[in-house]
């Protein structure tokens, strides 16, 4: 039996379980279930099928009743980091740094539409041909982005980005090679010590992942507040924590609340430190301007290919906030907000690395002036098609004022 004969008897057998399911009243899922084996008992077609095959069978139809369709198995797998759904007939999924094609696919645009429904209402999020492009995230926290046609030519656009169940911290980073365990004692300095701290790299370089690690630093006392976009850092040590999550406005006529209204309102609410997910465009001036006032130790994260491309993005970013700011007053902004660049890549091997950590030591003739602090350097031949290399020290950290306020010193 081929596959389309497969999913003609899927149909056939999801159509009639619909049928028996009364809607009016709540439907648990062990009766779903009973449906459906009763209904596979009871097909002239279904006979035809191996036993493995109708276990498969069962849970494909649980799945598309109850859960995310033929999404929900690659959600409950935690290998898999990505999923990219392009139409209705195209799944990719990336397992292990590697991306592949899922063999598997919706059987119509109209399930794979009733699924986004599925998940951005659960989010209090709308998407429509009106209103096309949206950001949300699943129960477990992956994050979601969709974009409909007419925006998508082929057919609803889905990526999901998928987290692992627990944060990975520093023993793992270093486990993986990630971070020598130098630079993990010298950000466990600086963290506690509240230096504020950018961290850069591009798509899929682990941003986010390096954002969570770095918080295990935070002293326990202190009142934190997190600022993002879809809410993925997973703090569990700090008790005195605030999660602030922006909204979209939609038909219903609730009103956009951005990462700048939630920053100027975190303000009001006595942090000791903010942390912004991302920073994209205008709410960088409002990040800067909290890292300005007092709130040591606060941290965000951005898109750039180097540190030096990041603080260039940053200063576009100020200037679009719609502030008649002369260049040079962007630029003491920054210099005197940030302290650290923490620059993070993806290999050609796939693995990801913290490759540069920069200090900002100040101005001269106008622009900031950057200090290398660790630098990774590739050594050697690639040993089981993993890139060999060592994080070398080129400066020590100029300012440690803040170190010396909080009594602590780094192992030189």
């Amino acid at each position: 039996m081929n596959n389309e004969e497969k999913g003609d008897i899927r149909e056939a057998l999801h159509r009639r379980i619909l049928e028996k399911i009364d809607f009016s009243r709540e439907v648990e899922d062990r009766e779903i279930l009973d449906l459906i084996d009763e209904e596979l008992i009871r097909g002239e077609q279904s006979r035809n099928l191996s036993l493995n095959q109708r276990k498969r069978l069962r849970q494909e139809l649980f799945y598309s009743i109850r859960k995310l369709d033929v999404l929900q198995e690659l959600i409950d797998n935690s290998e898999i980091t990505e999923i990219m759904i392009n139409g209705s007939e195209h799944i990719f999924i990336e397992e292990k740094g590697e991306i592949r094609e899922y063999p598997q696919h919706f059987v119509s645009g109209e399930k794979l539409e009733d699924v986004i429904q599925q998940i951005v209402s659960a989010c209090n999020r709308v998407v429509n041909s009106s209103s096309p492009i949206v950001d949300a995230r699943l129960a477990g926290g992956a994050r979601v982005n969709v974009v409909l046609p007419p925006v998508a030519l082929n057919g609803p656009v889905v990526t999901i980005r998928r987290f692992p169940d627990r944060p990975i911290l520093f023993p793992e980073l270093l486990r993986l090679g990630a971070v020598s365990e130098e630079i993990t004692e010298f950000l466990r300095c600086v963290v506690a010590a509240g230096y504020n701290i950018f961290v850069s790299g591009g798509t899929g370089s682990g941003k986010t992942t390096f954002l969570n690690a770095l918080s295990e630093f935070i002293p326990g006392r202190e009142r934190v507040i997190t600022i993002e976009d879809n809410a993925e850092l997973q703090i569990r040590h700090i008790p005195n924590l605030v999660r602030l999550e922006t909204r979209n406005a939609n038909m219903e006529g609730c009103i956009e609340i951005s990462i700048r209204d939630l920053i100027r309102s975190a303000l009001r609410m006595r942090p000791d430190r903010i942390i912004v997910g991302e920073v994209r465009g205008s709410e960088a001036i409002d990040m800067l301007q909290a890292m300005n006032t007092g709130h040591d130790g606060s941290m965000s994260t951005g898109h750039g290919n180097s540190a030096q491309d990041m603080l260039a993005r940053l200063e576009t970013m100020v200037l679009m906030s719609g502030l008649e700011l002369p260049l040079p007053a962007v630029r003491g902004q920054i210099a005197s907000a940030i302290d650290l660049f923490v620059h993070l890549g993806r290999l050609r091997d796939r693995s990801r690395r913290l490759l540069e950590i920069h200090e900002i030591v100040g101005m001269e003739y106008g622009k900031i002036q950057l200090q290398t602090l660790y630098r990774f350097c590739e050594e050697g031949e690639e040993e089981n098609g993993r890139i060999r290399g060592c994080w070398t020290r080129e400066n020590v950290l100029s300012d440690q004022k803040k170190l010396r306020a909080a009594g602590l010193r780094l192992a030189l």
